[in-house]
């Protein structure tokens, strides 16, 4: 599949811990494009309510979601690729995020809030508590087929669940 065959972006979507950013940054890297991590377009005032240890509420995520959808619409218009990891749980969330438009794709890492809760036990340095694990799959709103989503399974090695997208996204699977 030839580069201008593929999306515009990729957004990596899954709860906190099911390995968004590391994913992405090593997709980024296999394809030679842009990784951003959706947690920098976060206000401030987002970042201190979950280092609190409160979910935030739709209301505090709308413009976070927006400061991405720019985002990504700045890079289709410059004819650029990116992937940006995105927790995206709603489907509300995702349709901001992907706008209708055909060549913006959600990877979605699927795990169980057991295997994902123990990773981020021995995670370091991140503002989102293991506490607020429940509140986000509380929220998850797996994407449907209509969404036309590439669904990896997290519980393999980091290689393998980039060769598993790669393989889905040149095969063209989950497409309509």
């Amino acid at each position: 599949m030839a580069t201008s065959d593929l999306p515009h972006a990729l957004i990596i979507m899954g709860v906190s811990g099911s390995g968004k950013s590391t994913i992405g940054q090593a997709l980024g890297h296999r394809l030679g494009w842009r990784f951003e991590d959706g947690d920098s377009f976060h206000p401030p005032a987002n970042v201190a309510k979950m280092s609190a240890g409160h979910p935030l509420t739709d209301e505090d995520r709308w413009p976070w979601l927006h400061a991405i959808a720019t985002e990504i619409a700045q890079c289709r218009s410059a004819g650029q690729h990116i992937i940006i990891a995105c927790s995206a749980l709603k489907k509300a969330y995702r349709d901001i995020l992907v706008g209708g438009r055909d060549d913006v794709r959600m990877v979605y890492l699927q795990g169980t809030q057991e295997l994902i809760g123990e990773r981020m036990k021995h995670r370091a340095g991140h503002f989102m508590p293991p506490g607020l694990l429940s509140s986000q799959f509380a929220t998850l709103e797996p994407p449907g087929a209509p969404e036309h989503p590439i669904t990896v399974s997290v519980d393999a090695p980091v290689a393998a669940i980039v060769d598993d997208i790669l393989q889905q996204l040149h095969s063209g699977q989950g497409r309509a």
